[in-house]
């Protein structure tokens, strides 16, 4: 393996607060193998646009002391955070025409009157239902009352590992999402294993916790001790609010319950490395490997009771939180789920328990001061439980084939010069070398949308049930995850929908998805200067093909196997270069006293610096030689750059960065825009000189593909 540092999940996740959520996907036989281009020649226009927010760039800054200030001051000094989000940036711009777009279907369906037993009919009803806030208000606890009572019914520790077994969902994802959280007790992933045959088997993650992260409950900082005070007195609330007897003591006990989950939880760094996360147990064994839990009723209302091996990612917080099951009192947890059932269920009950959700989980973990328009919350709510339906119908509006058509192009594109830099690696052994540009060679690339979309026919929606339809939308999705195992994977998986303003590598099927909504300015303009283009959703998409190459994915083989294809000399001149990129990122304090873990992020940021690379080398390729024009005053190498720069333009509220840099694995966007710092061309287009802030000397810019 090139690294023993703890691995970093292969996903762009750019984790903006007010995203669309990511559905998991269907598997489909969409997408196409990207296969070597010869450089397109630069597009001519008569009044070509440069691309470049002129307006928001601040001049009095120099580029070498703060690119991002240079490239996004103005912008920065004039912008205000909407109050009903936690940030706002390009990406919050790029989110919203999504949303207005998606809100757009869904409200036109509702007006059309489709017929019975339709998607469009699922959409229009799931929607309603949402809105419906007279019935919501009527119903009040009633739509929740079965689960609550299956909660009351819990006598035994048998028992009690029956419902955490029956509360299991597909909501963690270690590998392509990084995403390490569930409030359920435990989460499963379901895709191929690791090592071994190309099918399909489970992995099991930790959960459990109200708050997003270990670090909530166990960091001394203040602002943490603050958080933790907030968390009592919103558990004590909301059980109150639901007519719980001694409310602030059951109160007390569920918090006391989560802290001894979360110290049993492993960190976000090591949760990231993906071979303290292969541990395949047998389910046979496992009353021996995690004794506390009765297995047997856990597998059987989990769905996985068949399966002779389950996948342990976070082996010693498996351990800790089946001994916990067994080892605290009953009426602790039942307290402690009657608590987390009424929280997750808060969004759909009425408004008392909606707005106290919002209380903690928006004003004070994210610092937003509003909720969010109604209409906001059911369009990402039915964009969420009918993915595809709303998103086959999203691509064929607003994704048109020539833009498809472009931007797989760019990204072949980017590929061959991928591996042309391959080619130039003077450090790297030819054997090494070999087995990367055979991988380049045979990623998988889809754009825009999947070939074949799932169906609904099974999903039940009804106009008077909205806490239903979501508790059943997502009953179907872990069923149908299920429905995967010990199959073979299928390469061309989506596991994004075509709304979801993101982009993600997929180590596992050695694959990128590159969803329609994010393919919209300023990432993506076909009407654009290509060195725009490039240097927006080119390194976008470079970042993706860079994440098959970064310290976890390349540990993985062009057939998505998890296998050492490096030599020693190779493996350490990667550490080399990773341990200058870990030292740079910690240099950065975005808040007082709190530096970004340049090992937590370390995957992202190789992406980014390796990505933005390969995008000015195809750039530059894309241009036959010619030099590109000066528009608006600026060079092609200024407005690459500068595009840069402006798509990670962000600002965020307090709790919310704070947040990104304890539990994220990317750095917050206006470091990531200091990437450039390390790219060669950087310099001579802006004249950065040493002295200045940014300035690296030759040998400590980070080359590492």
């Amino acid at each position: 393996m090139p690294s023993p540092r703890p691995l970093a999940a292969a996903a762009l996740a750019l984790a903006i607060a007010a995203a669309v959520p990511a559905c998991q996907r269907s598997p489909s036989p969409g997408g196409q193998t990207a296969q070597p281009a010869a450089p397109a020649p630069a597009a001519t226009a008569a009044q070509p646009v440069s691309g470049i927010d002129l307006a928001g760039i601040d001049k009095s800054v120099q580029p070498g002391d703060d690119f991002n200030a240079y490239a996004n001051g103005t912008w920065e000094k004039t912008t205000q955070i909407p109050d009903d989000r936690s940030s706002t940036g390009a990406f919050v711009q790029v989110f919203e025409l999504a949303e207005k777009r998606t809100a757009d279907l869904i409200q036109g369906m509702e007006k059309s009157d489709p017929p019975a037993g339709s998607d469009a009919r699922r959409i229009a009803d799931y929607y309603a239902a949402y809105m419906d806030e007279a019935g919501i208000e009527q119903r009040g606890l009633a739509p929740l009352q079965p689960k609550l009572d299956r909660i009351d019914g819990i006598d035994s520790v048998a028992a009690l590992s029956r419902y955490i077994g029956g509360s299991v969902r597909a909501d963690t994802d270690p590998l392509n999402f990084t995403s390490f959280h569930t409030g359920n007790l435990f989460g499963v992933f379901v895709a191929r294993g690791l090592e071994g045959p190309s099918r399909n088997v489970a992995t099991l993650m930790q959960g459990g916790l109200g708050m997003p992260d270990r670090e909530y409950y166990l960091s001394a900082d203040k602002p943490m001790a603050q958080n933790r005070d907030q968390y009592r007195a919103y558990i004590a609330a909301l059980l109150a609010q639901a007519g719980t007897p001694d409310a602030d003591s059951r109160a007390q006990a569920v918090f006391d319950l989560e802290m001894r989950i979360a110290k049993a939880h492993a960190s976000v760094v090591d949760s990231q490395d993906v071979h303290k996360g292969n541990n395949p147990w047998q389910t046979a064994a496992l009353a021996d490997k995690a004794p506390g839990i009765d297995w047997p009723a856990f597998l059987e209302a989990s769905g996985l009771s068949g399966e002779t091996t389950i996948v342990a990612w976070q082996p010693e917080a498996i351990r800790g939180l089946s001994a916990l099951v067994a080892g605290q009192p009953l009426q602790a947890w039942k307290d402690y789920l009657r608590f987390h059932a009424l929280d997750q269920s808060a969004a759909l009950l009425p408004k008392a328990y909606a707005d106290l959700h919002f209380g903690f989980h928006g004003r004070t973990l994210q610092g937003t001061p509003q909720q969010k328009d109604r209409w906001k919350r059911a369009v990402a709510a039915t964009s969420d439980a009918l993915g595809d339906a709303v998103g086959k119908r999203y691509a064929e509006r607003y994704f048109p084939p020539a833009s498809k058509a472009q931007v797989e192009q760019m990204v072949h594109n980017i590929l061959a010069a991928f591996r042309d830099g391959v080619d130039k690696l003077e450090w790297m052994a030819p054997e090494t070398r070999k087995i990367a540009k055979a991988k380049a060679e045979t990623m998988r690339v889809s754009v825009g949308y999947p070939d074949a979309w799932r169906d609904y026919a099974s999903l039940e929606i009804r106009r008077d049930d909205p806490l239903g339809n979501a508790l059943r939308a997502e009953e179907r999705e872990y069923r149908y995850q299920l429905s995967k195992l010990g199959k073979d994977i299928d390469p061309g998986e989506w596991w994004m929908t075509p709304q979801t303003v993101n982009a993600i590598q997929l180590p596992l099927q050695n694959a990128m998805n590159f969803p329609a909504a994010i393919l919209e300015a300023p990432f993506f303009d076909p009407k654009a200067d290509p060195a725009a283009n490039y240097g927006a959703i080119g390194a976008v998409i470079g970042h993706e093909i860079s994440h098959g190459f970064d310290n976890t994915g390349a540990d993985f083989g062009a057939d998505g196997q998890l296998h050492n294809w490096w030599t020693p000399q190779d493996s350490a001149h990667f550490e080399a270069a990773s341990d200058r990129l870990v030292k740079q990122y910690d240099a950065y304090e975005p808040l007082p006293g709190l530096h970004i873990n340049g090992t937590q992020t370390l995957g992202e940021n190789i992406a980014d610096v390796s990505g933005l690379q390969a995008a000015y080398r195809a750039w530059r390729a894309s241009l036959g030689g010619k030099e590109p024009p000066v528009i608006d005053g600026l060079t092609g190498d200024q407005r690459f750059f500068l595009a840069f720069g402006q798509v990670w333009r962000s600002k965020m509220r307090e709790p919310t960065l704070r947040a990104r840099v304890i539990g994220d694995g990317h750095a917050p966007g206006p470091y990531r825009a200091l990437t450039v710092r390390n790219l060669d061309p950087w310099y001579e287009a802006f004249g950065v000189k040493a002295g200045e802030q940014l300035y690296l000397a030759p040998d400590a810019r980070v080359r590492i593909w």
